[in-house]
């Protein structure tokens, strides 16, 4: 009897382990929690294409957008965890649990694969503003408190809290003008309505480039290639300032080691490839990796900052 266990224990051993050592076997979905055409899902689109060639099996993006990503959040949080279904998400993933009251998952519900890439925020105000620079921009705000303007895509936006970011650590008064989406915004700062924003440099980049709009300054730690000649927040006024539209990949907790690993491996590989490290350039985002303990250290340093930012600034859902 001791005998014929040890071999059944055996075989369910064997089968867990051919189980995993033949994923893939069929179509694995990359969730996107926001609507096609933006920024996350032309990224996760050239991603899925390379990861798909290292797996050996197709990789599709489904796009499930709505409440600020959280209803693709909650139907990747349901999900079976088994590999097959993936979660290409955002900075809004770090911001809204500091502004929903209550979300049907937390942190703890989803496994975090990897970093995918970083994007700054360029700060933008309309080609003939009186506005010179970031040094002007921030004298003339203090000398007419609650008269200088900024806009953006809404009030749980990394537009929105970026600039929060800023205002807060140089403890400006400065008037928020909230939009439904950051096409519009963008629109009334190039037509003088709102003073200036923090732009994505995905959405600003074209109209700086030529001539449309003004570059006073970025959010990221360096200079962007794209733009040399314009400074780091932190350079010129704000030391330590930063802000980015990150994009990740998560899966749902409990998903196999073994998965995690053979995902892992792939989204590293394919984020190396100088054709997606020049794609994603051209959008403005610079490919990272790396594994999912940084990530899930990057997540929980971006949840906390986010969260103090709004906490402060009494920032509510519009």
């Amino acid at each position: 009897m001791r005998q014929i266990l040890k071999s059944i224990v055996l075989a369910a051993t064997l089968a867990v382990g051919a189980a995993h050592a033949a994923f893939p076997e069929r179509t694995i979905t990359i969730v996107v929690p926001y609507a096609p055409g933006g920024a996350a899902d032309a990224l996760a689109r050239q991603l899925a294409v390379r990861m798909g060639t290292r797996l050996g099996t197709s990789v599709i993006v489904d796009n499930k957008p709505g409440a600020s990503g959280t209803i693709g959040q909650a139907f990747v949080a349901r999900a079976t965890a088994d590999g097959y279904t993936m979660l290409y998400d955002a900075t809004p993933f770090s911001i809204n649990p500091a502004l929903y009251p209550s979300l049907p998952f937390t942190d703890k519900s989803f496994q975090p694969l990897s970093l995918v890439s970083l994007s700054p925020n360029v700060v933008i105000v309309r080609k003939d503003s009186p506005i010179k620079d970031q040094k002007d921009l921030i004298a003339r705000a203090k000398a007419q408190p609650g008269k200088i303007t900024f806009a953006s895509g809404g009030s749980g936006t990394v537009q929105r809290l970026a600039a929060e970011l800023y205002r807060q650590g140089l403890d400006l008064d400065m008037l928020h003008v909230p939009y439904k989406s950051g096409g519009p915004a963008i629109s009334d700062v190039m037509g003088g309505q709102v003073d200036f924003m923090f732009s994505t440099l995905a959405a600003s980049y074209p109209l700086v480039s030529t001539g449309k709009l003004r570059a006073l300054a970025i959010s990221s730690t360096k200079r962007s290639p794209l733009l040399p000649d314009v400074a780091t927040v932190a350079e010129t006024s704000l030391p330590g300032y930063e802000a980015y539209e990150w994009n990740g990949l998560l899966l749902p907790a409990g998903t196999p080691d073994a998965v995690v690993q053979q995902l892992h491996k792939a989204v590293v590989e394919s984020l190396q490839d100088e054709e997606l490290k020049k794609r994603f350039a051209d959008m403005g985002a610079q490919a990272i990796g790396g594994t999912p303990a940084e990530f899930a250290t990057f997540l929980q340093k971006e949840s906390t900052k986010w969260a103090t930012v709004i906490r402060k600034g009494n920032i509510k859902l519009d």
